[in-house]
């Protein structure tokens, strides 16, 4: 299995997690006398069983990370870069959108707001930013779909 399959599978079994907790809040109660749509025994068991398969492929997932390289540095350490990179990026952005705004005066008394950055600057720099995450989402892509997950 490649890589980025098991990504797959790990968001797949995710949503079933999420979907199977959700069937199993609302079939432990019913009224007395009733039963439930769905009987919750079977579901835990299935749930249990999506959680263990989750369990084992988050840790062969971290492991192949951790044991592939892309240009001397492994995927645990470039998947880091891009996650603050993003974080980073979205600062930036909100920065420019705020120093952006003008404010409208009606009369020259009034308070007059000014930008303490230069938005072009930062423009630039967001454009970079974000050209270089692109370049780096691709090369850690590519590299999942090439890659074998390193089983037990």
């Amino acid at each position: 299995m490649k890589l980025a399959e098991a990504l797959q599978e790990r968001a797949d079994l995710n949503k079933r997690i999420e979907q199977l907790r959700y069937r199993l809040n609302r079939n432990v109660l019913v009224q007395e006398g009733e039963t439930p749509a769905e009987d919750p025994n079977a579901l835990k068991v299935e749930l249990d069983d999506c959680i263990k398969k989750l369990e084992y492929l988050i840790g062969r997932i971290n492991y192949t990370n951790c044991n592939t390289l892309i240009e001397d540095t492994n995927l645990t350490q470039l998947i880091a870069r891009k996650d603050v990179g993003y974080l980073q990026l979205s600062i930036y952005r909100d920065m420019a959108s705020n120093a952006s705004h003008t404010s409208d005066r009606a009369r020259a008394s009034e308070i007059k707001i000014k930008s303490t950055i230069s938005v072009k600057d930062l423009q630039k720099n967001i454009d970079a930013l974000a050209a270089d995450l692109r370049k780096l989402e691709n090369k850690i892509q590519e590299k999942n779909w090439t890659v074998d997950l390193i089983e037990e």
